[in-house]
């Protein structure tokens, strides 16, 4: 039985969050569990592209990788149930509601971001080489957790007339998943093309933080779930507003640092 029905240009579509059932247990697969697992797969290969591209070690990369993403994913997690108004600590392990889906991207950038602060401390890791080398991760596996969104049947939008429409409902809703799944193609393509043309270190994860931090502020306001958020605005915008000006911040700090190391290897240069 599918779960709702989408309809996008004048095509109907049926759709099960479940991919599969495991038979003799009967534990339900489903589609978002598939494509997180995807997702971390395909960071392990963007890690491995990535480390060529910067010559990082790569033991260090699938260690970081393996122990951050986790992280990420649990702090994802955390975020969602603390400002879920439907959800309680309880339901933190619950995965029969959609397999485990209900991750936010921001909890889980924030909590991967200061585990990767005291991770690469304690290992002795550049950080802005680390965050070089996840900037491209983070919308690569984003992708995948908003189609997994959209299957899920949640995170979904305004009223429309055009998009999907749940079983209980005579509407169509704007496909919101789908779109910021573009997006964040559109910023990751845009994150590789600034690596290959403009790659100055510590400049990439500023950058994704800029780009993403404006693009789920606009999309945000087309959500159509329930109030999330106080001051007119939803805890995202509020979150969004925070992200981009730390990363305007941490740009303008790393324009000056390299500044800095010019000016002094300018004047190494020239006493030698």
């Amino acid at each position: 039985m599918s779960y709702y029905t989408v309809e996008l240009f004048g095509i109907t579509f049926n759709l099960n969050p479940v991919a599969f059932t495991i038979p003799g247990i009967n534990w339900q697969v489903y589609w978002y569990g598939i494509l997180i697992a995807f997702g971390f797969l395909c960071a392990l290969v963007s890690g491995y592209i990535n480390s060529k591209k910067l010559d990082i070690n790569f033991d260090k990369v699938v260690t970081a990788i393996y122990v951050v993403l986790p992280i990420a994913i649990l702090s994802a997690r955390l975020y969602y149930i603390i400002f879920d108004p439907y959800s309680t600590i309880k339901d933190f392990f619950n995965f029969s509601n959609h397999g485990f889906s209900g991750l936010a991207i921001y909890g889980g950038v924030i909590g991967g971001f200061l585990f990767a602060l005291w991770y690469c401390k304690k290992y002795h890791i550049y950080f802005l080489e680390a965050c070089d080398l996840f900037a491209p991760i983070l919308p690569f596996f984003h992708i995948f957790g908003r189609i997994g969104c959209f299957l899920a049947g949640c995170c979904y939008g305004i009223p429309a007339s055009w998009g999907f429409m749940y079983p209980h409902e005579t509407f169509t809703r704007l496909p919101l998943p789908l779109i910021e799944a573009v997006c964040n193609l559109v910023i990751l393509t845009t994150l590789l093309l600034f690596e290959k043309y403009c790659s100055p270190r510590g400049y990439h994860l500023p950058f994704y933080g800029i780009l993403y931090g404006i693009t789920r502020f606009v999309l945000e306001f087309f959500r159509g779930d329930s109030a999330r958020g106080v001051w007119l605005l939803s805890t995202s915008q509020w979150i969004s507003i925070a992200v981009v000006l730390g990363s305007v911040i941490w740009t303008i700090w790393n324009a000056k640092r390299l500044e800095k190391l010019k000016q002094y290897y300018l004047h190494i240069s020239i006493s030698d």
